[in-house]
């Protein structure tokens, strides 16, 4: 799209000011301000106005072939004209870091900023530096990993104005699914862990009975999540990856375990800061290196896989499935009954509430 170069021009009581028109919208600048740039014409004597006008007029026409709109910098300060591609990732981040995602996710995002960073010396991010960022990486998993984290960065600083495109036509590495293997004798594998350590047989019951996740969900919960009776758990949009609100019932065989502590005390550290990130991760790890019945494939998050499968089992209904999984999409509910053994199960063959 063609862009006009703005005009600088005087009014009647000879302040200059830089006219030009975006997105059919006219606006008249007198300063550099709305654009993050230390040009004030009118503060100079007025035979130089002009002269710095023009100045503020190139900087203005900078924006325009960028594409960048003006209403980009109402809404954000860190904009600025010149701004190569490395400034728009960084940007991007800030962006990124200040939203309501988990910290591990936060932990990538900056671990792909500074991939780029190693990796370009030009300041300008071109397709060739994601390929060979990607490459580093010979598992499929890992690659799609990084790629999608660095998609994440470039879209934000897409969004705020960055032009060029270096995820363009890079592909998706095709990977094996992999699926967390179901558990055959729930009573079983749950009365070991018991044996070994009771946070995480609390974490994996509550994962198997209320099919919430157990690296955020469960071990971030506190008392006041509960309902008075611990009937129900509420958890509110920012606290679970759907990003939506969830009302779970809490089984009576949960319940019996549950002693109310602190309103807002954790329910596994008894403080009001939960236990570190890692916590079930480490134990679940310590567990399978001495567990006598734990299969292959056999994983923490295949209790809420097992789970799925006795709900769809008891109802029949892949929407109440969707609903108790809290997923956005059925589609995505439909991957965790592959552990049925179901030959091409599609949602038109689900039978519907």
């Amino acid at each position: 799209m063609e862009v006009n170069y703005p005009k600088v021009k005087s009014s009647a009581d000879q302040r200059v000011f830089v006219e030009f028109y975006q997105n059919k919208k006219r606006y008249r600048l007198f300063n550099g301000s709305k654009i993050n740039v230390e040009i004030h014409p009118n503060s100079y004597p007025i035979g130089r106005r002009i002269e710095i006008g023009n100045q503020l007029a190139s900087e203005v026409y900078h924006l325009l072939t960028k594409g960048i709109s003006i209403e980009m910098f109402k809404t954000s300060l860190d904009i600025k004209p010149n701004m190569n591609d490395i400034d728009y990732i960084k940007l991007a981040l800030k962006k990124k870091l200040k939203e309501n995602y988990s910290e591990k996710y936060k932990s990538m995002l900056r671990f792909c900023y500074r991939c780029l960073l190693k990796e370009n010396t030009t300041q300008t991010i071109s397709q060739k530096h994601i390929k060979n960022i990607i490459a580093k990486y010979t598992a499929g998993v890992s690659q799609n990993t990084i790629k999608r984290h660095l998609s994440v960065l470039v879209n934000e600083a897409k969004s705020i104005g960055m032009i060029s495109d270096p995820m363009l036509n890079i592909k998706t590495k095709k990977t094996n699914a992999k699926l967390h293997k179901p558990y055959q004798n729930i009573a079983k594998i749950l009365q070991e862990i018991n044996q070994f350590n009771p946070n995480l047989y609390l974490c994996c019951i509550m994962t198997y009975g209320c099919l919430l996740r157990p690296h955020r969900e469960i071990r971030e919960l506190t008392w006041s999540d509960f309902s008075d009776d611990l009937k129900y758990i509420h958890l509110s949009g920012s606290r679970n990856k759907s990003g939506r609100n969830r009302i779970v019932p809490v089984p009576t065989y949960i319940r019996e375990l549950l002693v109310k502590g602190e309103p807002h005390h954790n329910i596994f550290s008894g403080k009001p800061k939960p236990l570190n990130q890692d916590y079930f991760k480490t134990l679940w790890s310590r567990f399978k290196k001495q567990s006598n019945v734990l299969e292959q494939g056999q994983t923490l998050y295949s209790f809420r896989h097992s789970g799925a499968i006795e709900i769809f089992k008891r109802t029949g209904s892949i929407t109440k499935l969707q609903k108790a999984m809290g997923h956005s999409s059925i589609n995505v509910s439909l991957t965790y009954l592959r552990g049925l053994e179901i030959a091409e199960l599609k949602e038109e063959d689900m039978p519907m509430v």
